[in-house]
């Protein structure tokens, strides 16, 4: 099982730092939030791109790939009526892809909740096609450098629009692209699905693209009542081969603490269902 931790929890911290201390605790990846560098992703150069490329490359890192893609953007929006607004937001996801590959990632994981609610008034069957429309013009850009977009739904107290795994697999059926594929998060299914979180990854193994490990407080795996066994037995048992991904939202117990206590704690899942 490879992991991977998203690297905005390291408020403040330099890069090559965020990238030798997750090294020690054992993860192989870092998620990268595009807000942490800059306000646009091309603001960030080439050049840049490349020096976090091989700094995380010489701890034994790869960057994954992004998250948070809309975050403290403006103007862009997923689902909004404003066709305008949807080929902005196309344009940016591009640029998004392509800083994606120039990084060496492979994923975008589409959460961004602000960016997706519907408008008043709106159905979600236009929400719908008015999404299939944005991601329908990106997709064959993020084809030719190797990226898959990953839709993550979210809870209702989050956003109006996808809140399951099965309205996902709806948009991603109407897209009909092979590099649009389902994102799995803790949290967001038990705060959202009706089954069980083993039942869920068993049901969608073949169209999870990624997954994050995280808890209804908040906090990173093993730092909150989440029992993990059923949910790592799963993943296993599926022979999911993607990353396992941390991604905490209260950063309150230090950085240090909660990547450590997220890795080790897994790890320990893993030994006792595995024994």
């Amino acid at each position: 099982m490879k992991f991977a931790i998203c690297q905005e929890l390291y408020e403040g911290w330099e890069w090559e730092r965020q990238c030798e201390f997750s090294a020690s605790l054992g993860y192989t990846g870092l998620e990268l939030a595009p807000f942490t560098l800059a306000d646009r992703i091309s603001d960030v150069s080439a050049e840049q791109r490349a020096t976090l490329k091989k700094q995380a490359e010489d701890h034994g890192m790869e960057i994954i790939g992004l998250h948070w893609l809309l975050a403290k953007t403006e103007g862009l929006h997923l689902t909004t009526s404003d066709a305008s607004v949807r080929k902005a937001t196309s344009d940016y996801l591009i640029e998004l892809g392509h800083a994606c590959a120039d990084f060496g990632g492979s994923i975008m994981v589409f959460g961004s909740p602000f960016q997706r609610n519907l408008e008043e008034g709106m159905s979600t069957e236009q929400a719908m096609e008015n999404a299939a429309e944005v991601f329908k013009a990106c997709l064959p850009s993020f084809a030719d450098r190797g990226v898959s977009i990953c839709m993550e739904p979210l809870t209702p107290k989050e956003t109006d629009f996808i809140n399951t795994c099965q309205q996902a697999m709806d948009l991603i059926a109407m897209i009909g692209e092979p590099n649009i594929v389902l994102h799995q998060d803790v949290k967001a299914m038990l705060g959202a699905e009706e089954k069980s979180l083993p039942e869920l990854i068993h049901e969608f193994k073949d169209d999870v693209g990624h997954f994050h490990v995280n808890d209804t407080n908040l906090l990173g795996p093993g730092m909150g009542e989440t029992d993990y066994r059923p949910i790592i037995k799963a993943l296993l048992d599926s022979k999911y081969n993607g990353w396992v991904s941390v991604e905490v939202f209260d950063y309150s117990p230090g950085a240090e603490n909660i990547a450590r206590q997220s890795i080790d704690y897994m790890k320990q899942i893993i030994d006792e269902v595995s024994a």
